[in-house]
């Protein structure tokens, strides 16, 4: 650590779950950070901290950035995006205070940091402002087919990934319209998915 010089930002991906799929850069980087920080919901466990605490160090510092309740807002409302940006916003400064101490700083995510991952919102804040380095980690749904057994696209097949907050029409419109489908966020969403997959089944 070098108060005199920015510290260094580095989103490490911690793949979809099994710690031993973690890549060898990712576990290097946990040996040399000063500060970890990761996203959770309140009350709740972060999954990217459960996968990797056993490389944990009694010096390193954690940093939890702990979401906003928001339950009750529907996602498209305004009130929603405006405390989700509010907290992003929140969450880029907290790390930059380390940042410009001299500290590297690891920011966990589940799968790929730049794939639907929470850190990619830090990215975009602070990337331009420090030393910035992206760690890949295997993908949920790599982990997933991998864990079948059961090829996922072959030869000319196309593969789309939808996010499974989009409409029920639209989804089913994707559905129809594609060889092999993955659906990320699925969550709440799943009633909603299995209906669309039914109809385009």
């Amino acid at each position: 650590m070098n108060a005199f010089l920015k510290g260094r930002l580095v989103g490490v991906g911690t793949g979809p779950g099994d710690p031993e799929l973690l890549t060898l850069k990712a576990a290097r980087i946990l040996a040399e950070a000063d500060v970890v920080a990761y996203f959770a919901k309140r009350g709740n466990n972060s999954n990217a901290r459960a996968i990797v605490e056993a490389q944990f160090r009694p010096e390193m510092t954690e940093l939890p950035l702990l979401y906003p309740v928001t339950t009750e807002i529907a996602r498209d409302h305004d009130d929603y995006r405006s405390q989700i940006t509010a907290f992003y916003e929140e969450s880029a400064e907290k790390v930059a205070e380390h940042l410009e101490a001299g500290r590297m700083v690891a920011v966990l995510s589940e799968g790929d940091p730049l794939f639907y991952g929470s850190y990619m919102h830090l990215h975009v804040r602070l990337a331009h402002r420090f030393p910035t380095e992206v760690i890949p980690g295997v993908t949920a749904m790599s982990g997933c087919w991998s864990q079948t057994g059961i090829p996922i696209v072959q030869g000319d097949d196309v593969l789309t990934v939808l996010p499974g907050t989009m409409s029920e029409f639209e989804l089913s419109r994707r559905l129809a319209d594609t060889d092999a489908a993955v659906i990320m966020k699925v969550g709440r969403n799943l009633p909603k998915i299995r209906r669309a997959l039914e109809a385009t089944a």
